[in-house]
């Protein structure tokens, strides 16, 4: 156990999962910023990368497939101290989850999300996700996937996203200080993140990102959307990883006064009678 209490658990993910490097990731980044494990709330849906509440010394909410956002937003809202940090898969985030993803980038509530993206189903054995490769035979593909893949970076920055990031779990190190980063930032933070899936897609391995991928110079200017667009379409024989995007805009608690000022709601308390008006309006 660490200085700071953010020990790590027995998983279920199978050896070699790229999960392990984003959980150790996601330690080391908590740790580096001395958070202490009842300031954090890390919020899954349901997939392998979803287990991770259960797998780190936090507190912890798994929720529905694709709904991991609402919950963690809520938890946001009436707890403005809470450190609040989404672990979702490609198919829980940008699949089942898109509706959701789009609507919190237009809110911009103060939450980190971290997309765990092997581009395949692993909970369920396999199957194409949205982030699949076109062509790419999966178990259920057997003639390939015949849709195009979405570019998770490009939907995120044309929505307006404030931050928006790639990291892989083959590169702790960086994805260790993408996380600092996404997690220090005010508003709403999300942060693709390669992870090869050792069991059900044998495209897309450690080897495949190790030829491909490479860091963002320092010399880049992550403030400009004309160079954002162009690094986010990055994809192939050259991907790159580092912060894509970083700007601050106003965040959806600041807008509310009653949010904003005062103690937080979750401290606020409740009292019944303050809505028994509104409440015999429907009797």
């Amino acid at each position: 156990m660490s200085g700071c209490g953010f020990e790590t658990y027995e998983t279920a993910w199978c050896p070699g999962c790229g999960n392990f490097g984003i959980l150790a990731a996601l330690k080391n980044a908590l740790e580096k910023l001395q958070k202490k494990p009842h300031e954090v709330l890390v919020v899954g849906g349901i997939g392998q990368a979803a287990k991770t509440p259960q797998y780190i010394n936090t507190n912890g909410f798994c929720g529905l497939h694709g709904r991991a956002v609402p919950p963690a937003a809520a938890a946001k809202i009436v707890n403005r101290d809470l450190t609040v940090i989404v672990n979702t898969g490609d198919g829980d985030t940008y699949g089942e989850g898109g509706n959701h993803l789009i609507h919190n980038i237009r809110r911009n509530i103060d939450i980190t999300h971290f997309v765990h993206d092997n581009q395949i189903y692993g909970l369920t054995k396999g199957q194409a996700s949205p982030t699949t490769a076109e062509g790419h035979v999966t178990t259920v593909q057997a003639l390939g996937s015949k849709m195009l893949p979405l570019n998770p970076l490009l939907l995120s920055l044309v929505l307006g996203a404030g931050f928006v990031a790639r990291g892989s779990s083959g590169d702790v190190k960086l994805l260790t200080e993408i996380m600092e980063q996404a997690i220090i930032y005010k508003g709403y933070a999300i942060v693709d993140i390669l992870q090869p899936c050792v069991s059900f897609n044998k495209v897309n391995t450690y080897k495949w990102y190790k030829e491909r991928v490479y860091r963002i110079g320092s010399d880049y200017d992550f403030e400009n959307m004309d160079a954002a667009i162009n690094k986010a379409s990055e994809w192939g024989d050259r991907i790159p990883l580092g912060i894509i995007y970083k700007k601050e805009r106003p965040v959806y608690s600041d807008k509310l006064d009653f949010l904003k000022k005062g103690k937080a709601l979750v401290y606020r308390g409740l009292n019944p009678q303050k809505i028994q008006g509104l409440l015999s309006d429907f009797m």
